[in-house]
């Protein structure tokens, strides 16, 4: 029995120390794989704060389909304060820069006609045929084709009208402007400069440079057919100084008028083209001559008076501004249209014919004591710029 008992003993004692062992061991392990999940929550706490930074920002479904007050729209503040001074101010520039610009036309023409009255006294007598003639032979083939080019493309200028060759310029401005919207690197310039929009940043300058400004090879044929088809007849009643000045204000007027309706309606969209100056050119034209008849460009057959056809164009641009089309930008159609009709019967009189004290102005400026009739003053010739003049 004593023998069991000590070998009971022994046998527990191997049993406990298994155990402690076995349990410092674990206690070891235990230790190793806190202090290793110790360093990987700490590596791992930032995550946990973005994941509960995440939590904070993004609420649950729950918490989102919670009703609440709905946020109020952002509507930009559009002050139309500068646009509408950049307008007055344009516009008096343009028929300034018109009024000096005639003076100088008429005096280059007085020194043209006498210096070439001179010349042809000198010249008279002491060349002939037979001069030219050898001058003649003596150019190559190639210099004999050029200048017979040049004498053909002088021929087809003269043949111009005097509205013709003005509207020329203003195509061929356009048409480079066509071009650089084709250019990738430059779209972003273009689409601050040349196109209108209340709602940008930049807003004085694209309201002049929107006025040459189209996208679409359609659109830009269009206005200028138009264009080019009244040039002869706006240019006849205004002269070529005037007819420029009222072009150009009434692309600045028309981009006014529709900034304000853009900005009434809340509708804020970019617009470019030259339709307000035409439309102001087309309007002029039938309010001066409604009588005269005008067909369809597609319908040839059709004919209808001036006046009739401004009056269809204004109740289109009207109904399209009311009923809020935006295929076109109708009120800036009716804002040239309306401009064109108002000069006609009564900015002419209130502009144009004031003149004369800017003029003077200019002319003792240009020549200080010099005497003398100027040109472009009084009622001689170009007095009146070829305006229009009550029948």
């Amino acid at each position: 029995m004593a023998w069991r008992a000590c070998v009971m003993m022994n046998w527990t004692r191997t049993d406990l120390v298994r155990t402690r062992n076995t349990a410092s061991q674990s206690c070891r392990l235990n230790l190793c794989n806190q202090q290793r999940c110790g360093f990987r929550r700490e590596a791992k706490r930032p995550e946990t704060k973005k994941d509960n930074v995440s939590k904070e920002t993004n609420p649950s479904p729950h918490e989102a389909s919670t009703p609440g007050p709905p946020p109020r729209p952002v509507t930009p503040r559009i002050t139309l304060f500068k646009p509408l001074m950049f307008t007055i101010g344009f516009t008096g520039c343009s028929f300034g820069a018109a009024a000096i610009l005639q003076y100088e036309n008429l005096r280059s023409r007085i020194q043209t006609a006498k210096d070439k009255e001179e010349t042809e006294q000198l010249l008279q007598g002491s060349q002939d045929m037979a001069y030219w003639h050898d001058w003649w032979n003596q150019l190559s083939g190639m210099q004999r084709q050029l200048i017979l080019l040049v004498s053909m493309m002088d021929d087809f200028w003269s043949s111009l009208t005097e509205g013709q060759k003005t509207v020329t310029g203003i195509i061929a401005v356009n048409a480079v402007v066509l071009c650089l919207w084709r250019i990738p690197s430059m779209q972003r310039s273009m689409i601050k400069y040349f196109t209108s929009n209340p709602a940008s940043k930049t807003r004085c300058l694209p309201m002049v440079l929107s006025s040459f400004s189209h996208y679409s090879i359609i659109h830009m044929v269009a206005n200028m057919y138009v264009l080019w088809t009244f040039s002869s007849g706006i240019v006849s009643l205004l002269g070529k100084e005037q007819f420029l000045a009222v072009y150009l204000s009434a692309g600045v007027i028309s981009t006014m008028v529709s900034y304000v309706c853009k900005a009434a309606s809340g509708r804020l969209y970019p617009s470019l083209g030259a339709s307000g100056a035409v439309m102001a050119v087309l309007a002029a034209v039938c309010t001066k001559v409604p009588e005269a008849k005008l067909g369809i460009i597609f319908l040839p057959m059709v004919t209808l008076t001036a006046g009739s056809a401004l009056k269809a164009l204004v109740a289109v641009d009207a109904a399209g501004l009311l009923l809020g089309w935006r295929l076109f930008d109708h009120a800036a159609h009716l804002g040239g249209a309306l401009f064109g009709v108002w000069y006609v019967a009564y900015g002419h009189k209130l502009i144009w014919r004031k003149r004369e004290l800017f003029v003077k102005l200019w002319h003792d400026i240009r020549s200080p004591g010099g005497g003398g009739s100027r040109p472009g003053g009084g009622s001689g010739a170009g007095g009146d710029g070829g305006g229009p003049r009550p029948q």
